[in-house]
């Protein structure tokens, strides 16, 4: 399709990888950036906790730039990544 888009799984593995890689190396992750939205009805990053399609991006597809994960996208990342970083501290 023409969507500019990105898998919510993808980020989150890819943010809990590259924690992995830090710690690995001994250094620390110092933030990250997500883009993001509190609109629960945006459509542009896919999967996630609500499962987002293809078939469904067209309904609420509004970024002129970066795909953002809508809020329980949002609210996914977060908790997984803080999980991560937990495990990452404890083992």
């Amino acid at each position: 399709n023409k969507y500019k888009t990105r898998r919510c799984e993808d980020v989150i593995q890819e943010i809990t990888e590259v924690m992995a890689v830090h710690k690995r190396c001994g250094s620390v992750l110092g933030g990250v950036h997500l883009e993001v939205t509190g609109q629960e009805t945006v459509t542009e990053c896919l999967g996630g906790c609500v499962g987002l399609t293809e078939k469904q991006l067209e309904s609420n597809y509004e970024t002129y730039c970066d795909p953002r994960l809508n809020y329980a996208q949002s609210i996914e990342a977060a908790f997984s990544v803080a999980r991560a970083a937990k495990r990452a501290r404890t083992s």
